[in-house]
């Protein structure tokens, strides 16, 4: 395979796209597009909000250079989309961020191109959905003119360990050939190895049923501890005394957002539903996950009942807002709901997340972040629902007028709080 040549397009440069265009930048010509002005500006003076890559890691892709013009990637031999795909109001799949990315492709693609998709999809969208516009844009033929492959993302936000390069890419294409020359492609940049799908659909469903996995676990775990709340007994130390069982799966309560594990499992649900099956598991997992903000505020309004609080105009605060740990990623993430229903009761919820960005958050949510954590003895009661390397040596008050702690993520010793999920 003669790459040297060739430039590669990455399009979207959010969390999936930087890390993959520093990677092929490193080696091959790379151009990487975003509809984001400022973003592309950030990047350009070696800036990351997402804080994936580095400064250094920026520097070192001396071959990648970043655009808002789709007039520049024409140029381009290999595009990369690695748009979102999020889900609309009614949990329905939206695949517009695919569609613009996809239109903008065809309007570029030339014979002897490939399109691959990072996107996380539910089978069949790159050959039944994509291809189509590629085909009806470009005026091309699939898989004569121009080919496509698919191989999903397994992106971990703020994991500094399980890196692009160190985590096993699965990689597919629409003809052997095709198939054989992405797998090299993507085998020149991650280190761990590849794993060659059999077919794009193949490819499609293991992405999607990755975090379908993952969620329903989780569920299985959220519903013991609601079981084990009524039965007052401490989830975790059932935990910890099922995992020494070398076979249990190490799952844990919580709250399940983000732009994966709390999406992608409608995907699959609407292809199920497509073909006539509706899925029970599945859709189960994702209702009870979603219960888990009403749920962790509930049993806290509780607890201030229980310890004669008062509830109506007291301050409350709420530790993180983030969709996990070390990572400023508010996309879908489920402390909103532990907000919303706290001032449902009339509190003064006040936020405090060293991670997330201010503007963000109040455009996303319309919450003012706090900037600092002081007077942390004039709060009723104390939330912490992420579980943040800075919070964890945080001093709470203790004592009776000190504040009511629920621990939703166990990241206080269990002498500073009342209860834990």
């Amino acid at each position: 395979m003669h790459l040297q040549n060739k430039e590669i397009c990455v399009i979207g440069l959010g969390y999936v796209g930087l890390p993959l265009a520093v990677e092929f930048g490193k080696i091959f010509k790379t151009i990487g597009l975003d509809i984001d002005q400022q973003r592309i500006n950030e990047l350009n003076n070696q800036f990351d909000r997402t804080l994936e890559v580095d400064a250094e890691g920026l520097k070192s892709a001396s071959k990648l250079r970043f655009t808002v013009d789709p007039d520049d990637i024409r140029q381009a031999s290999i595009f990369i989309i690695t748009v979102p795909t999020p889900v609309d109001q009614f949990n329905n799949p939206d695949l517009t961020p695919v569609r613009k990315a996809t239109e903008t492709v065809a309007h570029n693609l030339k014979s002897g191109d490939i399109v691959i998709y990072e996107s996380t999809v539910y089978p069949g969208v790159t050959e039944d959905y994509c291809v189509p516009i590629l085909e009806k844009i470009s005026g091309l033929t699939f898989n004569q003119d121009f080919f496509c492959g698919y191989s999903p993302e397994r992106i971990n936000p703020g994991d500094k360990h399980h890196t692009l390069t160190k985590i096993r890419k699965v990689t597919s294409g629409s003809t052997p050939e095709i198939a054989e020359e992405v797998n090299k492609l993507y085998g020149s940049i991650i280190t761990a190895g590849t794993f060659k799908a059999s077919s794009i659909k193949v490819a499609e469903s293991a992405k999607v049923i990755e975090n379908a996995q993952r969620d329903i676990n989780i569920a299985f775990v959220n519903e013991l501890a609601k079981i084990f709340n009524l039965l007052k007994i401490d989830t975790s130390e059932v935990l910890e005394a099922a995992g020494t069982k070398w076979n249990f799966l190490p799952f844990k309560p919580g709250l399940v957002g983000g732009h994966c594990i709390g999406v992608d499992p409608f995907y699959l649900a609407q292809k199920a539903k497509e073909v006539g099956y509706h899925p029970e598991i599945i859709l189960a997992g994702r209702r009870l996950n979603d219960s888990m903000g009403p749920y962790v505020a509930s049993q806290f309004i509780k607890l201030l009942i229980q310890s004669e609080r008062k509830i109506k105009g007291q301050d409350v605060l709420v530790l993180g807002i983030t969709f996990k740990e070390n990572c400023p990623d508010i996309r879908n993430s489920r402390v909103i709901d532990i907000i919303r229903e706290l001032e449902s009761y009339e509190m003064n919820v006040h936020v405090y997340d060293p991670w997330a960005d201010k503007k963000e958050v109040q455009q996303e949510y319309g919450i003012t972040l706090i900037d600092h954590l002081e007077k942390i003895e004039k709060y009723q009661g104390i939330v912490a629902a992420v579980g943040h390397d800075q919070l964890l040596d945080l001093q709470i008050p203790s004592g009776e007028n000190g504040p009511i702690v629920y621990d939703v993520k166990g990241i206080f010793p269990r002498e500073k709080m009342y209860a834990r999920l």
